[in-house]
């Protein structure tokens, strides 16, 4: 008998310490917490309105789509969710472009396209293997968040109509769903 126990004991400790992930998480119920997607983990670090008066947030807008004011129309509001991605494979990998934030009414609303310009901003090129998106050395990586930036126009209606839920797509692969802290 004791010796099964132990053979038990072993062969579970030998499989959780393998290093090979099994579980995916594809709904996360809160910020911080990782899903899955495809062979990439996205982490959202936070979320939360943008101030175009404060100065931090007037950097965080910089390189919006041409004709595109900083300060909202009435009834709208800048909403940013900074995340990192990370790549555990051995093989280069493409991140996500695909994201959408819906209210609990089914309104989505897509992120704003910002310029190369702006150092924070989410640019999904291929990730090589056992790398994270934003780069260590950027400016994203180092700013207060450490996290690249993908910025939404939300309609101040939709904050009644919590909770927000960040999609994830990506093509032939199955989506993640990110509840946002608000």
């Amino acid at each position: 008998m004791r010796f099964r126990v132990l053979a038990v004991a072993a062969a579970a400790f030998v499989l959780a310490g393998c290093g090979e992930k099994a579980d995916y998480v594809r709904v996360a119920e809160t910020e911080g917490i990782s899903v899955d997607v495809g062979n990439l983990v996205y982490q959202v670090q936070i979320s939360r309105y943008l101030n175009p008066g404060s100065l931090e947030d007037f950097q965080y807008l910089e390189g919006l789509p041409q004709g595109t004011p900083r300060e909202p129309a009435p009834g709208e509001i800048w909403f940013g969710v900074w995340m990192r991605v990370k790549n555990y494979t051995d093989f280069s990998e493409q991140p996500s472009t695909q994201f959408v934030i819906k209210d609990t009414e089914g309104e989505e609303f897509f992120p704003t396209r910002l310029a190369p310009s702006n150092p924070f901003a989410y640019r999904p090129g291929p990730l090589p293997a056992h790398q994270v998106l934003p780069n260590p050395e950027s400016a994203a990586a180092n700013g207060p968040i450490q996290g690249s930036l993908n910025l939404f126009k939300l309609k101040t209606d939709a904050l009644q109509n919590r909770p927000l839920v960040l999609h994830i797509e990506q093509p032939g692969q199955e989506g993640a769903e990110v509840d946002l802290d608000l």
